[in-house]
């Protein structure tokens, strides 16, 4: 099966010559295979097609893909949008009493999967699909024809009849009664204050006012109740986004990147709840930290595909074995390869020694605020040096970052250094007005021209396709990949990279991770990184600082030490020991009072074992 899917977002046809058109075999055979609708995009007959690629390499936007599939993926359509636009194959099936986990790249059609299962979207099966501009000529005639038996969805009991005899009929006949009622934890909670004005208290009210201080003490929120929702911190929305879905009385939750701007400790605490909310109720989490979601989870759906092109849900799989598939990049039940090369983690500490000598020292330092303190006992940052910096929330380590870039001005000590800094803070703010390309013209100059940014930046990051997106209308995963950017892309001695994996998807944190160290390595420079993923932090980081305290209270920096110590000291701190896989040599976290976590915890070695 041949699918010929031409991305409308990137296709530019004011800035281009119809490349697609001009250069295609079967136009100047005579054979009427490109229409184009009213924006003068192309429409391609995929019936027609002969995927000879030619259209694919001459489009100077990357808007066309096609795309030979497993002819049997023909028969699992569920929905198409549009001619040629992305198509989904395969649902997930939500088993009561089970959490199931959704792991994929963005783009892929997680929210589609979302939309279908929580009944807030027809699926149409690729049946009669039509394009909006009525002038243009009918596409997919073989398909049409062959399909013109079946009848189109019109509602939910043909949606119910389409499945019968799966899994998924039950599901959908309740949705077609209209008895499912679904609990959505949305993915970008920083645009819950612009939904819903008032505080904290008011929101989690409407919803379910008797039980509001019980889910309140749990989450760790009762101090922001009475806080208005645009004065809340990214970590105290993202909780009390999670508070408001746990209260609603529904049939089937979604819990859609649970773990963002939270620290390890409330990613646990929250993985707990969603857990025993799974014991009896249909729960589906879409969650990028691997080592959560591996804690968290009874079974998983790997999701594959192109983005923007289509997406195919596998069946579900343990979770394990999930998880190694997907690192290993090669699924063996479908023979489907979605990564050239498998992520690779060992089983001993890196290196702790470094020959580039001393880069920075800093001496003790002291920042207080009205109602935090934080203090740092000083320590060397070497040459060749990546830091991973880890601790609870509120703790000082965005503090730490601030004063060493010279943002902050500690209290107590001070930073004397002439070196470069380059720095990508946690929250990120811009007034720019215009595309990604003209921002990183501005910000980079030279630089930006460098074959060394296209190299080790931008090929590796999939930035050409973000170029002419205008600032203001990226996504979140998007604002990240163009901050990392201009941090690595700037020549600096020192790179501090605040939480770089927030919004990402676990593919592309693999793939930051591996740029960070690239670019530190081949340039000769250090780096300190903030991040809560403990699979991020284990890729990146040679050495360890632990911030330990009183969340909101008060903070303390030890270190730098070596990465076996300092993932020793931070998970004593929280009283959770992980194991290495033994097939991957990937982070597992042990469950509590398990043979193997009090044995690890007996020994002291709550990170590195055998």
């Amino acid at each position: 099966m041949r699918i010929a899917a031409v991305l409308y977002d990137r296709c530019q046809p004011r800035k281009c010559a119809k490349e697609c058109f001009k250069f295609c075999p079967r136009v100047r055979s005579g054979d009427d295979i490109f229409s184009f609708n009213k924006k003068n995009q192309p429409l391609i007959d995929e019936d027609l097609c002969v995927g000879c690629g030619i259209c694919v390499h001459k489009c100077p936007f990357d808007a066309i893909k096609i795309i030979g599939l497993p002819e049997e993926l023909d028969d699992d359509l569920v929905h198409q949008f549009g001619p040629n636009g992305f198509r989904l194959f395969r649902l997930p099936y939500p088993q009561p009493g089970r959490v199931l986990g959704l792991m994929g790249s963005n783009g892929i059609g997680k929210t589609t999967v979302l939309s279908t299962i929580s009944g807030t979207m027809l699926p149409n099966f690729g049946i009669g699909i039509e394009d909006d501009d009525k002038d243009s000529k009918a596409f997919g005639s073989k398909q049409l024809d062959r399909d013109e038996a079946k009848k189109r969805p019109e509602n939910w009991e043909d949606v119910r009849d389409r499945f019968a005899g799966t899994a998924l009929a039950e599901h959908f006949n309740q949705v077609a009664k209209g008895e499912l009622v679904p609990a959505l934890k949305p993915q970008y909670v920083d645009s819950i204050p612009k939904a819903f004005k008032g505080k904290v208290s008011d929101l989690l009210e409407k919803v379910d006012a008797d039980r509001m201080m019980e889910i309140a003490r749990d989450l760790e929120i009762e101090q922001v109740l009475n806080r208005e929702l645009d004065k809340l911190s990214g970590g105290e929305l993202q909780r009390v986004a999670i508070a408001a879905t746990l209260l609603k009385d529904a049939d089937f939750y979604f819990f859609d990147e649970p773990s963002s701007y939270l620290d390890i400790r409330q990613r646990l605490r929250i993985s707990q709840k969603i857990k025993k909310l799974g014991g009896h109720k249909q729960v589906m989490v879409v969650e990028h930290d691997l080592a959560i979601l591996d804690f968290l989870a009874d079974n998983i759906c790997l999701m594959y595909g192109d983005a923007g092109a289509f997406g195919v849900v596998s069946k579900p799989m343990t979770v394990k074995h999930a998880i190694n598939t997907f690192l290993h990049g090669y699924m063996r039940e479908e023979n489907i390869r979605f990564r050239d090369k498998p992520v690779e983690f060992f089983d001993h500490p890196p290196r702790i020694s470094f020959a580039g000598g001393d880069l920075l020292d800093f001496p003790a330092l002291e920042k207080r605020y009205p109602n935090f303190e934080f203090k740092c006992k000083g320590g060397t940052i070497h040459v060749g040096e990546v830091i991973g910096c880890v601790g609870p929330n509120a703790t000082g380590k965005t503090t730490l970052v601030d004063m060493l870039a010279g943002v902050v001005k500690p209290d107590m000590g001070s930073v004397e250094s002439s070196i470069d800094i380059s720095y990508k803070p946690q929250y990120i703010k811009h007034d720019f007005e215009g595309s990604v390309r003209d921002y990183l013209t501005v910000e980079l100059k030279e630089l930006f021209l460098s074959g060394f940014f296209k190299a080790e930046i931008e090929g590796p990051l999939h930035m050409k396709h973000l170029y002419d997106k205008e600032m203001d209308k990226l996504s979140g995963g998007e604002q990240q990949r163009v901050a990392v950017s201009l941090a690595l892309g700037r020549d600096a001695d020192l790179y501090l990279l605040d939480e770089p994996s927030a919004y990402l998807d676990a593919n592309q944190r693999m793939d930051v991770a591996k740029i960070i160290r690239r670019v530190i390595e081949k340039r000769g420079r250090s780096g300190l990184i903030v991040d809560h993923d403990v699979y991020f932090i284990d890729l990146v980081s040679d050495t360890m600082m632990v911030f330990q305290g009183e969340p909101s209270i008060s903070g303390t920096a030890v270190g730098p030490m070596s990465l076996r110590d300092g993932m020793n000291l931070f998970l004593s701190d929280i009283n959770i020991t992980f194991r290495r896989d033994m097939e991957t040599k990937r982070p597992r976290i042990n469950k509590l009072d398990s043979r193997l976590d009090s044995k690890q915890k007996r020994s002291g070695q709550y990170y590195y074992t055998g």
